[in-house]
């Protein structure tokens, strides 16, 4: 099957309403998909204030702010119009992003159709659920993805792990990987500004341990802010950057006092933000992939991360960064003053998270989409020829 001849509903929760590391790595995607000659039809929720211009068109689904996370808003399955939308677009091939109302809607839509179903994960929506004291909800959470993902044709992980993961969660059988890229030509070691951090008050000796990413809980706060509380009672010199912003600033700034606040950055000044820290500090266990990871190895910063999945699959322990049993205030405390005591380490295993980088080009990765589109419709079509259903 050509390019051309496929036609894609893509479903997504958040699009391009707030920026985040799962809705670039699907406009990355589209925008592969129509240089290929792939039609794509892309439906969402929209806001009037979005982050970013979308890649491919884009159709509004209903949709309700989340409560609590006003900023996020939950799709509310398939209106009139938008299946009115479907049915004139006329797709060979469904992908949704997220196990959520919109996404069941979509998959039920197109098994009634005989059109085969991908979906993509993205982050790993049951875990976020203990970070807000909702641990007995994990067994219906992973029961409502269950449900989803196995009326699906085939599932894109983004790591080994998480592949790992939903195998063991009898998620599907079909899992093939896609992984992320980083556009180095962003985000690389010549983006690192001395005169930038002396402005922010950071003296050229000082250690910089770099926090990434929206400012909420399930990024684990909690954890990072111990793990330099523990790093303090040690007596060890360091400064913490925060790039980025969200609900949680307020409590994060408090549990940090001394931390350099410098707000959501985007483009060319993200990078040097982050390229102007020294080492970088991720005790997420949320992450399906870890885009920031990736993002601060291609600067040449040695990472600190949880064992969990994205990292393990990122990170070579003791080569290009340390990785901490999840929760392990000590160990990332251990990790951290490891570096602070050592320049050489961190120089060596920046190097090798350099290097690592170089090998993710975008279009390579992408390509494993369009491939896996072309199996599933294929498959599809010799199960009709056979059975004539």
């Amino acid at each position: 099957m050509l390019p051309n001849e496929i036609r894609v509903a893509l479903f997504s929760g958040n699009y391009n309403y707030v920026r985040d590391g799962a809705n670039q790595a699907l406009n990355r995607l589209v925008g592969y998909l129509l240089r290929q000659g792939v039609h794509v039809r892309v439906y969402s929720p929209t806001t009037d204030t979005p982050a970013f211009e979308p890649a491919g068109d884009l159709v509004s689904i209903p949709s309700v702010p989340v409560p609590g996370r006003a900023e996020y808003r939950i799709g509310l399955g398939l209106s009139a119009a938008v299946k009115r939308d479907l049915e004139k677009f006329a797709p060979n091939i469904v992908q949704i992003s997220a196990p959520d109302i919109t996404g069941h809607r979509a998959v039920t839509w197109a098994r009634r159709r005989k059109i085969p179903i991908v979906a993509s994960v993205h982050t790993r929506f049951d875990t976020y659920l203990g970070y807000y004291h909702l641990q007995s909800l994990e067994p219906v959470a992973r029961g409502i993805m269950r449900r989803i993902y196995q009326r699906c044709d085939a599932i894109l992980a983004p790591a080994e792990s998480t592949a790992a993961v939903l195998h063991a969660q009898r998620m599907s059988r079909d899992i093939s990987i896609w992984s992320r890229g980083v556009d180095r030509q962003q985000f690389n070691p010549d983006r690192r500004d001395v005169a930038w951090r002396r402005g922010l008050g950071i003296a050229d000796g000082d250690l910089v341990i770099g926090f990434l990413g929206r400012i909420v809980m399930e990024k684990g706060l909690d954890i990072f802010s111990d793990a330099i509380d523990a790093l303090s009672d040690r007596k060890v010199a360091h400064r913490v950057l925060v790039i980025g912003d969200g609900p949680a600033r307020g409590w994060f700034a408090e549990r940090l006092p001394g931390a350099v606040f410098v707000g959501h950055q985007v483009g060319n000044d993200l990078a040097r933000a982050l390229a102007s820290s020294d080492v970088f500090l991720n005790p997420s266990i949320t992450e399906a992939f870890g885009n920031v990871t990736l993002e601060a190895m291609a600067c040449g910063l040695p990472v600190v991360a949880a064992s969990a999945t994205g990292a393990t699959t990122l990170v070579q322990d003791g080569e290009s960064g340390t990785l901490v049993p999840p929760g392990d205030v000590e160990a990332f405390a251990d990790a951290l003053e490891a570096y602070a005591r050592d320049p050489d380490l961190r120089e060596r295993h920046g190097e090798a998270g350099l290097a690592y980088a170089k090998t993710r080009d975008w279009d390579v990765i992408n390509s494993v989409v369009l491939k896996t589109y072309q199996r599933v419709i294929q498959r599809r079509e010799r199960y009709a020829r056979l059975t004539g259903r």
